[in-house]
């Protein structure tokens, strides 16, 4: 083959035309180890904490820990993948999810990528958050002072929780706490007519921690079948992601809620379970040399959730009055509440749902144990006329439970105690719920007055189920007005409400015992 000189120079002439010098600035170091999830690298010397690295073959990680000579960082990703001696660019960003009304309705992991199989959600820079944030001062907050309703009796009743409030569900496995969850996201359809444009409507965020995908997908379908996907986003980091995806995945969800919580709206999410988030924490750190602590988990562990729990809030007016209320989950082992995350979680809270697997198998459901449940917003966040009927709800199920006790023993019963007793057991079986079943404010408000007023005690115990529904849907269908009359009335129980209520049941009752 022939060169000729003169072609040779105007291919080097075009070459050198054409070539347009472009110096890009990076900063960059050396991967020294990797291995286990986690990376030591050199050379990162203006590298923040959380800031986000990128590592070849579309690994990113998270800076942790920062040292006098290396960095250390939590891979998310393939850790396979990366190498000795790799190069790491530093992003110059903490790491942030894209948050906005784009993150409805679809299931995402803890870098706000899709993971339903729907397409990507592309947005631009200025919508990602940083998953880390600031909690509200004491001067940006309110007290809580409206009602978040579950639908669930049990809780609105005695245990209420309202807007901007954090509070635990805990409980062992198997005994209905992400049920407890779904009715609670059910029930928020209420609030706006399920559609996520309308400002009324509360959005839901589901944070699912160290679940089986199976789990989360069977979440997803129910949601979706009650329509209630329409409002709710679901951050997943099952069982199989890596630790620090797990350990992120709140922090992440917490971010997409606050989006919605600055520009006014009400914001309710689920932390399913905090517990699983500890362990991944303490693998997490375990691997980075962190000093171990209690149980092995790292010192800072209560800061892993406080500072995630306290972002939680009530704005003030000149905030825009949004609202981000948290339910953390804690799964327990052998109902021991007294173990360190389960301790840690009850004294950052402002109340707990306890769940117990003893009531759960004696058909008690939703299981929730009313003598060590407890709500510290209490009244303030309920509706007046519950607030009135329920009050003796609460003492007169503690009395029955200690008569129960007694009477176990077979003595001579006056009858006081036994009128006592029968109401007792009307009680209990009114409190039962079905799952995905949950009843609007005012209906159990009605049903509570029924029960605590005596108009239950000829009604044999297996037909209060019954008698529940029925008379539900004989006000409904008969005497609409009655729930007209208490909505004019500012959700009071005036003279003529309870009057009106006493009719409706004593017409019910007469047709219902004949």
């Amino acid at each position: 083959m022939d060169l000729k000189p003169s072609e040779v120079t105007a291919i080097l002439r075009k070459e050198i035309e054409g070539f347009e010098a472009e110096a890009e600035q990076a900063k960059i170091g050396t991967v020294l180890q990797v291995g286990d999830g986690v990376a030591r690298v050199f050379g990162l010397s203006d590298c923040m904490m959380s800031e986000l690295l990128e590592f070849p073959h579309g690994v990113y990680g998270v800076a942790l820990n920062l040292e006098e000579d290396n960095v250390g960082a939590v891979l998310l990703g393939d850790d396979t993948k990366v190498k000795e001696g790799d190069v790491v660019k530093s992003t110059g960003r903490i790491i942030s999810v894209p948050t906005g009304k784009a993150m409805i309705g679809r299931v995402v992991n803890a870098l706000g990528q899709a993971v339903d199989g729907r397409g990507a959600i592309d947005l631009p820079e200025s919508e990602y958050r940083p998953i880390e944030g600031k909690a509200p001062s004491v001067t940006e907050r309110q007290p809580v002072c409206e009602p978040m309703q579950t639908g669930i009796i049990a809780i609105d009743s005695m245990i209420p929780v309202g807007r901007g409030q954090r509070e635990l569900i805990i409980g062992d496995r198997q005994t209905g706490k992400t049920a407890l969850i779904l009715d609670t996201i059910l029930n928020q359809k209420e609030t706006g007519g399920g559609d996520p444009e309308n400002p009324e409507q509360v959005i839901c965020i589901y944070v699912a921690i160290g679940q089986k995908q199976s789990t989360v997908k069977a979440v997803e379908k129910v949601l979706t079948e009650h329509g209630a996907m329409a409002y709710t986003c679901i951050v997943s980091a099952p069982a199989s992601d890596p630790a620090s995806m797990q350990y992120m995945a709140p922090y992440a969800g917490c971010a997409i809620g606050e989006r919605f919580r600055d520009e006014g709206r009400h914001v309710v999410i689920f932390y399913d379970d905090l517990y699983k988030q500890a362990v991944a924490y303490r693998q997490v750190m375990l691997l980075l040399r962190r000093p171990p602590g209690r149980e092995a988990f790292p010192g800072d562990v209560f800061n892993l959730h406080s500072r995630l729990l306290e972002r939680a809030a009530k704005l003030s007016d000149q905030k825009g009055a949004g609202s981000l209320t948290a339910f953390p989950v804690i799964e327990t082992q052998e109902s021991d509440v007294s173990a360190y995350i389960p301790t840690n979680v009850i004294s950052i809270t402002d109340g707990q749902i306890f769940l117990e697997p003893g009531l759960f198998n004696a058909g008690v459901r939703p299981a929730v144990n009313v003598g060590i449940s407890v709500s510290r917003v209490g009244g303030a966040a309920q509706i007046p006329i519950m607030k009135k009927v329920s009050g003796s709800l609460r003492l007169d199920l503690a009395q029955y439970r200690e008569l129960a006790a007694f009477a176990q023993f077979g003595s001579d019963l006056d009858k006081a105690t036994l009128d006592q007793l029968n109401r007792g057991e009307r009680l209990v079986e009114l409190l039962k719920q079905g799952q995905y079943t949950p009843f609007p404010a005012i209906s159990q408000a009605m049903v509570i007055y029924a029960g605590t007023s005596g108009f239950l005690d000829q009604v044999p115990v297996t037909e209060v189920q019954r008698w529940r529904k029925e008379f539900l849907e004989f006000m409904a269908d008969e005497h609409p007005e009655v729930e007209t009359l208490i909505r004019e009335s500012g959700l009071k129980f005036t003279d003529e409400v309870k009057e009106k209520i006493e009719e409706g049941i004593k017409a019910f009752n007469d047709r219902f015992l004949a």
